[in-house]
């Protein structure tokens, strides 16, 4: 895997994929079937993978979480960067960091607290992070609220911070003040768009972001990067074109869990046999099985046609 700084140029490089975690039924991690999907991305040209929600890492045993540090490192192709996740609580993500200094990860994302924090708390948690493990780290705003943007500024002033995920949901994504300001205060191409291809044009076209995330992306990673290098180039009329392919899934994932239902798409469409869900998340009903299954597949298929249609 890449060891070298994560540099903020890399977001226009590639789509940064957050994929699940595959497990045995037992729980224990499953090294082929987590192979098989980084294979997968790897093959469709992704060369960053961002482990955190949908790979449950907010429920991560301290075990696991080396585990998972040593075979993803191994895994990854020399050139694929990939970015595990500590927290959300700060003394958790403190005995984290404990194994992450061991390994040669360049950077990890700090998972946001749902509750007990103040804003000024969580930076100054992070400073003690990025105190303890000599790296920059990437931070993830994920509802209004939870950081402030001078707080932010600060950070990434004193060279804290590789990139930033923003990923406050909006009606209209075009109308976002905390975007808005955030982008004033820091060079918007270190922050990544963190709510997959449905609002990535306006983000990266309208607020000058560097790239976004996509969870999808694990189903077709050839037409998300296709998107990404349409936004690179300005042509926004094809980013959209290819955006509504990701429509029918996405809208499941908006609907029913947008972690449960990309797992069962993984697995339905016969990318990796992820396993089950690690608690303290549950699996999807029965009834909802075929509507991700047909969403899974069509995406898939689209993909495995364009993939050598679409020059890179």
């Amino acid at each position: 895997m890449q060891t070298s700084e994560m540099l903020a140029s890399q977001l226009r490089e590639s789509v940064v994929a957050v994929p699940p975690l595959a497990r045995h039924p037992d729980l224990s991690l499953n090294r082929d079937e987590n192979g098989r999907l980084i294979s997968y991305l790897e093959k469709g040209g992704i060369r960053t993978l961002l482990y955190g929600g949908n790979a449950n890492f907010y429920n991560i045993s301290l075990k696991d979480f080396a585990l998972a540090l040593e075979m993803l490192a191994e895994l990854a192709g020399e050139d694929t960067l990939v970015i595990p996740s500590i927290g959300p609580s700060y003394g958790f993500m403190m005995d984290q960091l404990e194994v992450l200094k061991e390994t040669d990860f360049p950077t990890v994302m700090i998972l946001p607290a749902a509750f007990a924090f103040t804003p000024a708390g969580v930076a100054t948690g992070i400073r003690h992070a990025c105190e303890k493990l000599q790296r920059k780290v990437v931070l993830y705003i994920k509802n209004e609220g939870y950081m402030d943007n001078a707080d932010v500024e600060k950070l990434v002033g004193d060279g804290l911070v590789s990139v930033i995920k923003y990923a406050i949901v909006r009606d209209d994504p075009s109308v976002d003040p905390v975007l808005s300001d955030l982008v004033r205060r820091v060079d918007p191409s270190m922050i990544m768009s963190g709510i997959g291809e449905q609002p990535a044009i306006v983000h990266l076209r309208d607020f000058r972001l560097g790239g976004f995330t996509s969870g999808c992306v694990c189903v077709a990673p050839k037409q998300s990067m296709t998107m990404l290098r349409a936004l690179n180039s300005g042509r926004y009329d094809h980013a959209e074109h290819v955006r509504r392919v990701f429509t029918q899934l996405e809208d499941l994932r908006n609907a029913i869990n947008p972690i449960r239902v990309l797992h069962e798409a993984v697995e339905l469409a016969e990318i990796a046999s992820v396993g089950p869900h690690y608690p303290n998340l549950s699996p999807i009903p029965e009834s909802d099985r075929r509507r991700i299954w047909e969403a899974a597949r069509m995406l898939k298929h689209l993909d495995l046609v364009a993939r050598d249609a679409v020059p890179a």
